[in-house]
């Protein structure tokens, strides 16, 4: 049975992020160990972790500075990050405790604290989408064995705003960015609890290990088709742009949808999104993908503001979902690619 949808509507990006207080970051702050001796402490970690935090969201960037600023704030600001008498410590005090701070230890307590309240309901209908992808830290150098890393692989919940868990990759080893990021995916998605979330990333995580590593987890996938996967980009472009003196046959199931947005520099930017579950037994049988429900190509169009002439992308998407849940699982990536909800096999997609 074929079912189409074409509306069209102006939409903008959405995330609800946590709303992080000094009050919520001191109760996060409260599950990482002191290494200061008892004795010694006169102002509590957590109120000192949030003075840092707030200062470096001030853009003050250096213990010196982090210091002055909280020298200046207001009493009742003071209070609230955990100084109730107005006095704040100095460079000389901020800068032993963070010689001696755990940074692993402490990003494990603060990846635990959000990351509980991040777990999705057990409603299928509110899966979330986790992005990872690769970052490697601005005006940092090389760090020490045991050192803070300077590259990590980090997974971020596209619903909360909150990372969940990151896997710091080897500086010193002689693999290229991608080589390195795809040796540690692994342990990072062995890390995230993945029921009732779906993985999202580019071309370089669409792999059949990770994708089958994802639903043994109890998760699902949807990933960007690139040339890396010569094999499978080919059999998506026969599919949505078959050849025609082969006389193809048009599409058994077909579903799309289009929108226009403005944002990012960029105006008049149409989205046509095209889905399909035609191809999804012979990529499951023939070519071993995992769990594959439907495909569907994002065809871009946008007027940049700088440059009078139009100007486009075409990406080719593979969403994955158990049978029978393919909608919902669709719906976390299609957010992020404009806030389209990629409706279930025979029903038209909807726009949100």
């Amino acid at each position: 049975m074929q079912s189409m949808s074409s509306p069209v509507a102006v939409t903008t990006a959405k995330i609800v992020p946590f709303v992080l207080t000094p009050d919520s970051l001191a109760a996060a702050f409260t599950q990482a160990r002191d290494p200061r001796r008892m004795a010694s402490v006169t102002y509590t970690l957590p109120a000192m972790l949030c003075l840092a935090v707030s200062a470096l969201l001030a853009n003050h960037r250096s213990v010196l500075v982090m210091a002055e600023w909280g020298a200046r704030q207001s009493p009742d600001l003071l209070r609230r990050l955990g100084f109730p008498d107005g006095r704040t410590p100095g460079q000389s005090t901020l800068q032993r405790l963070f010689a001696k701070l755990d940074g692993d230890a402490l990003s494990a307590a603060l990846a635990a604290h959000f990351g509980s309240a991040a777990h999705p309901m057990s409603d299928a209908s509110d899966l979330q989408g986790v992005a990872i992808d690769g970052k490697a830290q601005r005006g940092r150098l090389q760090y020490e064995r045991g050192g803070c890393p300077v590259h990590a692989l980090s997974a971020f919940c596209q619903t909360t705003g909150v990372v969940l868990a990151h896997e710091p990759i080897d500086a010193g080893g002689s693999a290229d960015k991608a080589e390195a990021e795809l040796t540690v995916a692994p342990a990072l998605i062995a890390r995230i609890d993945w029921h009732g979330r779906v993985l999202t990333g580019d071309a370089l995580f669409c792999q059949r290990q990770l994708c089958h590593q994802v639903l043994d987890a109890g998760g699902d996938y949807l990933l960007v088709v690139k040339a890396n996967q010569p094999t499978l980009l080919h059999a998506l472009e026969t599919l949505f742009d078959p050849d025609p003196a082969s006389d193809p046959l048009p599409l058994l199931d077909r579903r799309e949808t289009r929108t226009i947005e403005a944002g990012h520099g960029r105006s008049q930017e149409v989205r046509h999104l095209l889905a399909s579950t035609d191809l999804s037994d012979y990529l499951r049988h023939e070519l071993v993908w995992p769990g594959v429900a439907q495909v569907f190509r994002v065809e871009r169009t946008w007027r940049d503001a700088r440059t009078p002439q139009a100007t486009g992308a075409l990406w080719h998407h593979q969403p994955q979902a158990r049978c029978g849940i393919a909608r919902a699982a669709a719906r976390p990536q299609a957010r992020a690619l404009g806030h389209r909800e990629l409706a279930a096999p025979g029903q038209g997609c909807r726009v949100r």
